[in-house]
C-alpha cells in the first residue's frame, strides 16, 4: 500500500489539529463568545496569536521573578528600625543580605546559560519558578516563626539567588527564538519593562503588608512566582513551529524531506517511514567560544558598570527617601515605584533610538553621559521636597536603566546570533547568561559598598554610583573607537594563561 502526496499533506494537517495548540485555540474559541473577542480572535493569523501569546507570557513570567526580588528592600526600613536600638552597624548586615543574594546569582548566572542551552526551556524555568516560589517564602516564615538567626536568612538568600538564575538566559533566549532583528530594539525596550513592572508591584505589595506583618511581603510574592511557573509549564512554546505559523499550509522541515520538489506522486511505506536529517542538530556552544564573539566581553563590562548603579537603586532607594524627605516605609516604596516608571520609558527610548541609527554602544554611551550629573542632581535636589524629588527619580530611572535594559535584551539577542557564529542559535542563552553574569557581579557590589559607604554620608554613595556610571561611559567609548578587537584578544589570552595554570 502506498501514499499520494495528497494524503501525506493531509496527514500532516490531521495530525496538526490533534496538537496542543490546536486544542488551546479550540478553548479560546469556544469560549471567546461568552467574553465578548471571537470576532477579534478570529481576525488575526496564526502568526499574530503565537507571537502575542510568547511576548504576554515571557513578560508575565519575569515580571513575576522581579516582583520576589523587591520586597527584601521595602523590608530592610523595618529592620533598620528594629535595629536601631541594639546594632549600630545594620546597614553593613542589610548590606551583607544583599550581597549573599547577589553574589550566589552572579556565579550561578555563568553556570545557568551553559545548562540552559542543554535543556528545555520551558522545563528549566518551571523548576526554576518553583524553588524560587519555595525559597522567597520561607524568608517570609522567619517572621512568623520569630527566627531570629541570620544564617537562616543568608542561606535563603544565597539558595534563592541561585535557583533565580534560570529566569534571564530562559526567557531572553525564547523571546530571541521568537522575534528576529528587524525591530528588536523597540520589541524588546517594551518588553523588558517587565523589570520595572515587577519592581513596581513587588514595592506595592510589600508596602502594604510591611508595617503589620512584613512576613507576608515575602510570601504573597513567593505564591505568585510558583503559580507562574505551573502556568509556563502548561502554556511556554520556547520557538515557533513553522507548520503552526503557516496554518496547515506550509510543510515542516521533516515532511519537506518526504516530498518532490515538482507535483508528481511519491512513494513512502506506511509501516516503516524513517526520515533523516541532511545536517546534524548544531552542537551548543563553549564557554570560551561565546567569549570569543565580537562585543560580549565589552558588552558586559560596561553592564557590570550600568547594573552597579540600578541595583544600588533597587535596594537603597527606599531606605535613602526614608531619610531624605522623612516618609514611613510604606509612602518610601511608593515613592520608589517612580524610579522604576522612569525605566520603563527609558528603556523603550533606548530601544527606538537604537533602532533608527543602528548603533547600541553610541545610545548607550549617549544616555550614561547624561546619567552621571543627573546622579549628582539628584542627590542635592532630592533635600528640597517631595516635588523635586518626584521629578529627579523619573529622569534617573529613564537614563540609569536605559543603557542597562538595552544590553540585557536587545544586545544580548544580537550577540546571540551573531554572524560569526553561522546560523548556530543555540549560543544564545550561553551569551545572555555571560553578559548578565558579569552585570550582576556590579549588582552584588554596588549594594554592598552603598552598606559600607553609607555609614560616612549617603554623599560617599552618590560618589561610588557617578564613578560605576563614568567607568561604563568608558568602555561605551572603547566600543565607539573601535578598538574592541584588541580587549578581546587580551582578555582571551588571560583566561587561557589563567586555566593552563590552573591544570598545571
Amino acid at each position: 500500500m502506498h501514499l499520494t502526496v495528497s494524503s501525506i499533506q493531509s496527514s500532516a494537517k490531521k495530525k496538526k489539529e490533534k496538537s496542543f495548540y490546536y486544542f488551546l485555540q479550540c478553548c479560546i474559541s469556544s469560549l471567546a463568545p461568552y467574553i465578548g473577542v471571537y470576532c477579534v480572535l478570529t481576525s488575526f493569523s496564526y502568526d499574530t496569536i503565537f507571537y502575542s501569546l510568547t511576548f504576554a507570557l515571557t513578560f508575565l513570567l519575569y515580571t513575576s521573578f522581579h516582583l520576589s526580588r523587591k520586597p527584601i528592600s521595602i523590608v530592610k526600613v523595618t529592620h533598620k528600625q528594629a535595629c536601631d536600638d541594639d546594632k549600630s552597624n545594620y546597614k553593613q548586615l542589610l548590606g551583607a543580605m544583599d550581597y549573599s543574594f547577589l553574589c550566589a546569582y552572579a556565579v550561578g548566572m555563568y553556570l545557568s546559560g551553559i545548562i540552559g542551552e542543554r535543556l528545555p526551556i520551558r522545563l528549566y524555568l518551571t523548576v526554576g519558578m518553583l524553588t524560587s516560589g519555595l525559597f522567597t517564602c520561607l524568608f517570609g516564615l522567619g517572621y512568623i516563626y520569630n527566627i531570629h538567626s541570620l544564617g537562616f536568612y543568608i542561606f535563603v538568600q544565597v539558595a534563592n539567588g541561585l535557583v533565580q538564575t534560570t529566569g534571564w538566559p530562559s526567557v531572553v533566549t525564547c523571546i530571541g527564538n521568537w522575534f528576529g532583528k528587524g525591530r528588536r530594539g523597540l520589541i524588546m525596550g517594551l518588553w523588558n519593562s517587565h523589570t520595572s513592572v515587577g519592581n513596581i508591584l513587588g514595592s506595592l505589595i510589600a508596602g502594604y503588608w510591611v508595617s503589620s506583618n512584613w512576613g507576608l511581603s515575602f510570601i504573597v510574592p513567593g505564591l505568585i512566582i510558583a503559580v507562574m511557573g505551573i502556568v509556563c509549564f502548561l502554556f511556554l512554546i520556547e520557538r515557533e513551529y513553522s507548520l503552526l505559523m503557516t496554518g496547515g499550509g506550509g510543510r515542516s522541515y521533516d515532511t519537506e524531506l518526504l516530498l518532490p520538489r515538482d507535483n508528481g506522486t511519491v512513494c513512502v511505506p506506511v509501516q516503516q517511514v524513517v526520515v533523516v536529517k541532511s545536517e546534524s542538530e548544531p552542537s551548543a556552544i563553549s564557554f570560551m567560544g561565546a567569549l570569543r564573539i565580537p562585543g560580549v566581553i565589552e558588552f558586559s563590562l560596561c553592564l557590570l558598570f550600568a547594573k552597579l548603579v540600578s541595583y544600588t537603586f533597587l535596594f537603597w532607594l527606599p531606605l535613602y527617601i526614608t531619610k531624605a524627605a522623612h516618609l514611613d516605609a510604606k509612602k518610601a516604596g511608593d515613592l520608589s515605584t517612580l524610579f522604576d516608571v522612569g525605566g520603563i520609558v527609558g528603556g523603550i527610548l533606548a530601544g527606538v533610538i537604537s533602532d533608527k541609527l543602528g548603533k547600541r554602544a553610541t545610545t548607550c554611551a549617549v544616555m550614561l553621559l547624561l546619567a552621571a550629573p543627573t546622579l549628582y542632581g539628584f542627590s542635592m535636589i532630592s533635600e528640597f521636597g517631595l516635588g523635586p524629588t518626584i521629578g529627579m527619580l523619573l529622569v534617573c530611572g529613564g537614563l540609569v536603566n536605559g543603557p542597562y535594559a538595552l544590553i540585557t535584551t536587545a544586545v544580548s539577542a544580537d550577540l546571540g546570533t551573531h554572524k560569526s557564529l553561522k546560523g548556530n542559535a543555540r549560543a544564545l542563552s550561553t551569551v545572555t547568561a555571560i553578559i548578565d553574569g558579569t552585570g550582576s557581579v556590579g549588582a552584588a557590589v554596588g549594594p554592598l559598598l552603598a552598606g559600607l559607604l553609607s555609614a560616612g554620608g549617603w554623599d560617599q554613595v552618590f560618589y561610588m554610583l557617578m564613578t560605576a556610571d563614568f567607568l561604563a561611559l568608558l568602555v561605551s567609548a572603547i566600543m565607539k573607537a573601535q578598538i574592541q578587537s584588541l580587549l578581546v584578544t587580551v582578555i582571551v589570552l588571560v583566561v587561557v594563561v589563567m586555566e593552563s595554570v590552573v591544570k598545571n
